[in-house]
């Protein structure tokens, strides 16, 4: 991974950040998951929320006008993070929230860093 060396002195935490943690979550989950994440500062140092939609067979469509247009309105809570974090956190969250409607994937992250 390429990361900018003046990011580790800026942010001491950004320091091994090798991996970018995903979840994707129906509307209703959004606050319950977003509390539970802002209670995981030790592994979560921040993340990134965007409004999407989820198409296939494993997306559930709850309302008349996602059944209309064949697809879930979703939440996606993007972490950078490190590697080896990730399976605490996920365990962490499996434990509080069980829901078979919350779906992770765990990539290697290529590039981390700001632009000044």
């Amino acid at each position: 991974m390429t990361q900018d060396p003046n990011l580790s002195a800026e942010n001491p935490w950004a320091a091994g950040m090798d991996c970018l943690l995903t979840l994707a979550l129906p509307l209703a989950l959004e606050e319950e998951m977003l509390d539970l994440l802002r209670q995981q500062q030790d592994l979560v140092p921040g993340f990134s929320v965007t409004q999407g939609h989820g198409i296939g067979g494993h997306a559930p469509l709850t309302t008349a006008m996602e059944q209309v247009q064949g697809r879930a309105r979703r939440v996606f809570v993007h972490m950078v993070m490190r590697s080896g974090d990730v399976a605490p956190l996920v365990a962490r969250l499996r434990e509080v929230l069980q829901s078979p409607q919350v779906f992770y994937w765990a990539v290697p992250l290529q590039a981390f860093g700001r632009l000044a």
